[in-house]
């Protein structure tokens, strides 16, 4: 598996991890902001006027309504990337990266409203009636570019394992254990029948799920955010004043958080920024191909609600919670995942300036990093080391009180480790002490920092349980459309299958891994969307521009 991990590192810094792919993404949406005449803006009150329901005709073909195309959508975004995605964000990056989401936000919608637009207007109606679309129907059918629509459509089919099952099971049986002690593997069996049970009926049942679980969930997280905030008003304005301050400089050391640059808080925010509303990723077109209209660009206009819902109101509302209570900073006992751990050569503490810039140089990839892994043979004696020379990282920060076990009833380790290129070879023994901790785990200890106590991270795993849980039914659903476009309508059941065992399997996985894959799926989905939209370019503007023409002669007053 690190073997695997690695290679998955290499991807995704060669895509997603790359200087380039920031640029890009941001770029596509700025431009078509600029090109279309800031769409978000001018066009966000009309949005809510057509969700509602108030030009809607009886006669409109489709499956849903928009609302319920609205909430299925946003299933697929709300998940773990607005409770651990930022938390991961701002444990990489700082708070500067909570602006980046911003940013990635803001220009998302018009993205997101420009591939809806050309996705609706290139859906086709299925042999059982029910209708298709997404990216790969108009690359397909206007570009021609059926190379591109293949590309995207397995693209599409990794990425809802990546993006919308490994991570979504993940987090959920990770924070359930956490919270209530439960066997992740019980926990992964039960939502995984439960899953089967719902995807098995198809956009109709996935749509009237949806529809019931986002707001209950937005609720119960609002109410659980809102406690921390409040116990913790004080500490609101310098968070801001931080998500502000640190974009322009990077953000310093504090604690045991090392510091991160510049660039490095631009690319992961805008990375988890995308993970968060997927815009441009292609995948919300599918689930609003669905839609009970006839004008692709009222369905178009509905999606710009997407990126404005999940990420500058939820992703924000999780940042001020973490940033305000203190908890991203600060070193929590924990167990040490391999893939976050690294033994460097030569003693290092945080607490001294100079071991500081080195191990700063060193996390965040500086050429001037002088630290380098640690190999060699460490002795353990009753679980503790009596060794020298090295230091222990763990999630980016120097481990304290670190402790060597093994077995199922963690008996201290007597012995010693070799280490090469500062990992452990030995598989069986479990590392944990005090480090710096992401993801879930973060965002759940942060909730229990507010008027509710111990009990803020029970919120947190009903949140998540409930927001990952229906990303996953979400994600189902545009894997089974793509697989319907590349052979069939009978790859439907098998995909279902696979897709459900791989849930059950995530539950018990590597955290940093999912992480990982999910990083290198979403860019491998993204980029050839951003093509295919960017190509399109004129006929999205006469298309808006038509909408508006026919749209005041019917509504003349």
């Amino acid at each position: 598996m690190e073997g695997f991990h690695d290679l998955l590192k290499m991807l995704d810094g060669m895509l997603g991890g790359a200087w380039w792919f920031p640029y890009v993404l941001l770029g596509t949406g700025l431009f078509f902001t600029i090109y279309l005449k800031f769409p978000q803006v001018r066009f966000f009150k009309h949005a809510w006027q057509v969700v509602t329901g108030k030009y809607d005709k009886k006669s409109s073909e489709g499956d849903t309504t928009h609302f319920r195309a609205l909430t299925t959508a946003l299933s697929g975004t709300v998940g773990t990337g607005n409770i651990g995605g930022v938390a991961f964000a701002i444990f990489l990056g700082g708070p500067a990266a909570l602006f980046w989401m911003w940013a990635t936000a803001f220009f998302g919608m018009t993205t997101k409203f420009v591939e809806v637009t050309l996705s609706h207007k290139y859906r086709v109606k299925t042999a059982d009636g029910t209708m298709a679309g997404g990216p790969m129907y108009y690359m397909d059918r206007r570009l021609n570019m059926k190379w591109l629509a293949v590309a995207f459509a397995i693209a599409t089919v990794i990425s809802s394992f990546g993006t919308g099952n490994l991570p979504q099971s993940n987090n959920i049986a990770a924070s359930i254990e956490s919270t209530f002690g439960f066997d992740p593997l019980v926990v992964g069996s039960i939502l995984g029948v439960l899953l089967g049970l719902v995807i098995l009926g198809g956009i109709t049942r996935i749509a009237a799920v949806t529809s019931k679980i986002v707001p209950l969930m937005a609720l119960i997280y609002l109410v659980g955010a809102m406690a921390v905030i409040f116990a913790n008003l004080e500490n609101i304005g310098p968070a801001f004043a931080a998500v502000i301050g640190d974009v322009f400089t990077g953000s310093a050391a504090t604690g045991g958080f090392l510091g991160a640059t510049i660039a490095y808080a631009f690319n992961r925010g805008v990375n988890r920024g995308l993970f968060s509303n997927e815009a441009g990723q292609g995948s919300a077109p599918i689930a609003h191909a669905a839609a009970k209209t006839d004008e692709p660009v009222s369905e178009g206009m509905v999606s710009i609600l997407e990126p404005f819902i999940d990420t500058i109101i939820i992703c924000t509302i999780t940042g001020l919670v973490i940033l305000s209570s203190g908890v991203w900073k600060e070193k929590h006992q924990n167990v040490f995942d391999r893939s976050d751990m690294m033994i460097v050569a030569g003693t290092y503490t945080d607490t001294d300036e100079s071991d500081r810039q080195a191990l700063y140089a060193y996390i965040n990839d500086l050429d001037t990093a002088s630290i380098t892994p640690f190999n060699g043979e460490i002795q353990i004696v009753n679980g503790k080391s009596i060794s020298s020379g090295y230091t222990l990282l763990n999630a980016r920060s120097v481990a304290e009180e670190v402790k060597f076990t093994f077995g199922e009833d963690e008996d201290l380790f007597t012995g010693k480790l070799k280490v090469v290129d500062g990992g452990l070879i030995k598989d069986n023994i479990v590392v944990s002490g005090k480090s710096l901790i992401h993801s879930a785990s973060l965002t759940a200890l942060a909730f229990t920092k507010g008027f509710f106590g111990e009990s803020g991270k029970f919120i947190v795993s009903i949140g998540l349980l409930l927001f990952a849980f229906s990303t996953a039914i979400a994600w189902s659903y545009y894997g089974d459309r793509a697989m319907t476009y590349l052979l069939g309508p009978r790859s439907v059941m098998p995909y279902r299958v696979v897709y459900v065992f791989a849930f059950v399997w995530a539950a018990v996985s590597d955290t940093t891994l999912v992480w990982t894959l999910s990083a290198v799926a979403i860019v491998v989905m993204t980029l050839p969307n951003l093509l295919g939209i960017f190509l399109l370019r004129k006929e999205m503007k006469e298309s808006v521009n038509q909408y508006w023409d026919d749209f005041k002669k019917e509504h003349k007053s």
